[in-house]
């Protein structure tokens, strides 16, 4: 961004104006009102893509059109940047310092400026302290530092969040940076990635005028099909994939086979294990058991440090009533179908406000308690070699 002067000579600029050769028509407008500006990010904080002007517009017949001026430093004069029927104006590239606006009437009279507005970087909002992410099947989940939002929660607007290849031989980010979205919150889901691909991650915080600020630490992650991380939202905001059933014995066999196991499944069946339930109240995600014979229960009233905690299934304890999806924590499940007891345990590794994502294990040998984390055909893709 242009460097922008502590001592603002704003008289300087106001008699603009008065230095235009020629005659000047008498104004009969008045000038144009609360003139404010919205910047537009482009990845580099100290280069934005342009500014968008807006004012109140001057309601009356003789309006004609209005002047837009600017200057790039305060030591030289405003001039003329464009001219627009609108109240608004897009100034395409790196912007100007400052900027004012005049009205024009239909005889060519000009009204005294509007208020100057200033291009200060200063205003940024700080960087997002951290970043860290989770590896999901197709899909990496993104949480980073909310300090931009509490630094000044009335000037924040949004995050932006960008990714790009990484070299893992090199633990080097490309250059081919794209910006994945935008969100309100401290965490967003990268989706639709190629499994076994390394990305590489980036989050800036950007202030209602548009100030974009330094990015985050960046990240990185490969995507994997794997028993571990799996994503099941919330019923109320993606039903189809709001239900889970660990196991599904579809030839009887009495084997975990492939595509039997670990499956996401749509919360409107009454044949899954479970769905995932939102509070309106408090935007608190549930388990709640849904197959007749699937009961569930807490592990313990702590944190565990991994799924393989979950060992050995206690043997009492298990109820029908929904339990709260809560980070690092373990629950186990007793499904009993046609007579048969089977167990299964998950982890919990991050709570959005619209998903779960956990571990899961099952056992497949009908009353054994022992929980062991199943083990998946390996995938047609070559593994990652080194995903965080």
């Amino acid at each position: 961004m242009r460097a922008i002067r502590r001592a603002l000579g704003m008289a300087a600029g106001l008699v603009a104006l008065a230095c235009r050769t020629g005659t000047v028509p008498v104004a009969t407008l008045p000038p144009p009102q609360r003139l404010v500006y919205q910047l537009d990010p482009s990845g580099d904080p100290a280069r934005p893509a342009g500014i968008l002007l807006a004012w109140d517009d001057v309601a009356s017949p003789e309006l004609a059109s209005y002047r837009v001026y600017s200057r790039d430093n305060t030591t030289v004069a405003f001039g003329l940047r464009g001219e627009t029927t609108s109240n608004t104006f897009h100034d395409n590239g790196v912007p100007a310092l400052q900027y004012f606006v005049t009205a024009v009437d239909v005889a060519g009279g000009e009204s005294a400026p509007s208020n100057v507005v200033t291009v200060d970087e200063r205003l940024q909002l700080p960087a997002p302290a951290s970043l860290a992410s989770i590896s999901l099947d197709s899909a990496i989940h993104l949480d980073w530092a909310d300090n931009a939002f509490l630094a000044a929660p009335q000037r924040f607007r949004w995050y932006r969040v960008y990714s790009a290849s990484y070299d893992l031989d090199r633990g080097l980010c490309g250059g081919d940076w794209v910006l994945e979205g935008t969100t309100v919150a401290h965490e967003f889901l990268a989706a639709q990635l190629a499994n076994g691909v390394p990305r590489c991650f980036g989050v800036s915080a950007i202030s209602v005028e548009g100030y974009e600020s330094l990015w985050s630490p960046l990240a990185h992650d490969t995507p994997r099909p794997d028993a571990r991380n799996v994503l099941v939202w919330a019923y109320g905001v993606n039903a189809a994939a709001s239900g889970f059933r660990f196991w599904f014995d579809a030839n009887g066999n009495g084997y975990g086979d492939p595509g039997e196991l670990g499956l996401v499944e749509d919360g409107n069946r009454t044949d899954i294990d479970f769905w995932v339930y939102l509070d309106p109240a408090d935007s608190s995600l549930w388990f709640v058991p849904e197959f007749a014979g699937t009961a569930a229960r807490l592990y313990q009233s702590a944190p565990v440090a991994d799924l393989t905690a979950i060992d050995v299934a206690p043997a009492t304890g298990y109820g029908r009533a929904m339990l709260q999806a809560v980070p690092g924590y373990g629950y186990v499940f007793a499904r009993v179908e046609n007579g048969q007891l089977h167990y299964a345990a998950l982890r919990v590794s991050a709570v959005s406000r619209q998903y779960v994502i956990f571990d899961w294990s099952v056992q497949t040998d009908p009353g054994n308690p022992e929980l062991v984390a199943p083990r998946r055909p390996p995938s047609g893709g070559a593994p990652a070699a080194g995903s965080r």
